[in-house]
C-alpha cells in the first residue's frame, strides 16, 4: 500500500504543477474536526545555523539568506562580513508556539556591532509581545552615513537577545534570520539627506465595495497578496494572517480591518485588545501598531494613511516615516486575542474583513548604484500582478516554474496531457520498483 500512497500524492503533486488539482477526484476532502492554529512557516530553502552564546565561533550570515536557528531566553552570536557600499538589515522572527505565555515584558532585540563591540547606526532593533504569542519581529542594521560608526568593510556581529519577564516560557522557540542588503545611490550626488517636512496626512478614503475572499498567511513567507480592494478572511481566537501590499516609490496605504460577530459561548464577554492590526516594512520592521477590544459582536480600526515612500524618509526620527524608505512588499499582521476564545466558540472562525488602498501613482525610483530588486526590494511586474491575483510568493514562484514547464512542454512539440501521463507514468515505475520495500 506504501507504493500505492505514493503514487497518488505524486500524482497530485504532478497535476498541482501544471494547475489541475481540482481534475483529481478526492484530491482535497472537507476535514470539519477542529484544527490547531496553523504554525509560522518558515522561509522554503532556509539554511539551518546555530547562533553561539559568544562572538567566538559565531557563524557567519550573507546578505541575500534566510537562515534558522531556536533559541530559550539569552543571547545568540552571529558574524556578518561587510562591505562599505551597503546598508545591511538583519531581521529576526521569533515564533513562539500557540498556547504559550509572553506577556509585555517578552521581547526581541537585534543590534549589529562592529568588532569593538560599537552598536551600528541603524541598531539596536527592538519589539515586545503583547499578550499574545504571535510571530515577533525585530530588525538590527548597518546603516551608511559620512562619519558614523560601522563604515568600513570588515567583520560585524548580530547579537539576537530573547529577553523574559518574570515567570516566562524558557523553551526554545523557532528563529528565523534575514539578510538583506540595499545598494547605496549612485553618481556624483550623494541623494538626499534630510527627511521631508511634509507630506499627505489625511485619513484615507477607503474602498466600500463588495468583499473577495483573500486567505491570509502564517508569516512573513506565506503573506497574501492585497491590491486595493475590500477582503473577506476569517480568525480564530490565538490566530495572526499575515496579508502584503507592493508600495512603490511615491505611494502611501491606507488600511483598516474589522471583527464580525463570533458564535458566543455565555451571555456577555470582552478583550482589550481584542483585535490588533500591525504594518511592516519590507526588511521587516514594524512601521505602525493599533488594536481595539472586542466584545464578540463587532470591532473595527482604521491606521494612519502611511507616508509616501520616500528614500530620505530614513533620516526621520519618527518610526513611522523612517521604516517606510525603500519600495517593495509591506506586510500587515491581523491577531485576535486568544481571550476571545473565554466568549465565543473557539474552533469557528470569526468573520474579518479587510479595506487597503494604494494611494498615489509610482513615482521615479532613486538612482541606485546596483540592482535594487536583486536585493528583495522594489516593485515589478509580476509583484504588481500578484497583488491583483492574490497570490503569496510561494504560490507566486510556483507559478513562474509552471510557466517555465509549459514553455518547454510547449518547445518541445508535447501537448499537456501527453507531458502528463509521461510524469505519471515514471512515478508509478518507481513505486512498483520500491514496492518491495513497503512489505518489510
Amino acid at each position: 500500500m506504501g507504493g500505492v500512497r505514493r503514487v497518488r500524492t505524486a500524482a497530485a503533486a504532478a497535476l498541482a504543477a501544471l494547475g489541475l488539482v481540482a481534475a483529481l477526484p478526492g484530491a482535497a476532502d472537507a476535514d470539519t474536526a477542529p484544527q490547531p492554529v496553523p504554525a509560522y512557516r518558515g522561509a522554503d530553502g532556509a539554511r539551518a545555523v546555530t547562533g553561539k552564546p559568544s562572538t567566538a565561533g559565531a557563524p557567519e550570515l550573507k546578505a541575500g539568506s534566510v537562515y534558522k536557528d531556536s533559541m530559550a531566553p539569552g543571547e545568540r552570536y552571529y558574524r556578518l562580513y561587510l562591505d562599505d557600499s551597503s546598508t545591511v538589515y538583519v531581521s529576526a522572527v521569533l515564533q513562539p508556539p500557540g498556547g504559550a505565555k509572553v506577556s509585555y515584558s517578552d521581547g526581541l532585540e537585534v543590534n549589529v556591532l562592529d568588532i569593538e563591540n560599537h552598536g551600528c547606526l541603524g541598531s539596536p532593533g527592538r519589539a515586545s509581545f503583547g499578550y499574545d504569542p504571535a510571530p515577533l519581529s525585530a530588525v538590527g542594521a548597518r546603516i551608511l552615513k559620512e562619519d558614523a560608526e560601522c563604515q568600513g568593510v570588515g567583520t560585524y556581529y548580530v547579537k539576537v537577545t530573547r529577553e523574559m519577564g518574570k515567570g516566562g516560557d524558557t523553551a526554545d522557540w523557532p528563529l528565523e534570520l534575514r539578510v538583506q542588503r540595499e545598494p547605496k545611490l549612485g553618481g556624483a550626488a550623494a541623494g538626499p539627506t534630510s527627511a521631508p517636512s511634509v507630506w499627505p496626512s489625511a485619513s484615507p478614503t477607503l474602498p466600500g465595495s463588495d468583499a473577495a475572499a483573500r486567505s491570509g498567511g502564517t508569516g512573513f513567507n506565506d503573506a497574501r497578496a492585497l491590491d486595493t480592494g475590500v477582503w473577506s478572511d476569517a480568525l480564530r481566537p490565538g490566530q495572526t494572517r499575515f496579508y502584503r501590499v507592493p508600495l512603490d516609490w511615491g505611494q502611501q496605504l491606507g488600511l483598516a480591518a474589522e471583527l464580525s460577530a463570533g458564535k458566543p459561548t455565555m451571555d456577555s464577554g470582552y478583550a482589550s485588545p481584542g483585535l490588533s492590526v500591525s504594518l511592516y516594512s519590507p526588511y521587516r520592521s514594524l512601521i505602525d501598531a493599533e488594536d481595539t477590544s472586542y466584545d464578540g459582536k463587532q470591532a473595527g480600526l482604521t491606521l494612519p494613511r502611511t507616508a509616501p515612500v520616500a528614500y530620505e524618509n530614513r533620516f526621520a526620527s519618527d518610526r513611522k516615516v523612517g521604516a517606510v524608505r525603500v519600495a517593495g512588499w509591506y506586510y500587515v499582521a491581523v491577531t485576535m486575542a486568544g481571550k476571545v476564545g473565554e466568549f465565543i466558540q473557539d474552533a469557528v472562525p470569526v468573520p474579518l474583513t479587510l479595506r487597503t488602498q494604494i494611494i498615489g501613482t509610482p513615482g521615479k525610483a532613486p538612482a541606485y548604484a546596483e540592482d535594487l530588486g536583486a536585493a528583495g526590494f522594489g516593485v515589478g511586474t509580476e509583484d504588481r500582478t500578484a497583488a491583483k491575483e492574490g497570490t503569496t510568493a510561494v504560490e507566486a514562484d510556483a507559478a513562474a516554474a509552471n510557466r517555465s514547464v509549459m514553455r518547454v512542454v510547449a518547445g518541445a512539440g508535447f501537448g499537456t496531457g501527453t507531458l502528463l501521463l509521461l510524469v505519471l507514468g515514471g512515478w508509478i515505475l518507481l513505486a512498483r520498483r520500491r514496492a518491495p520495500q513497503d512489505r518489510h
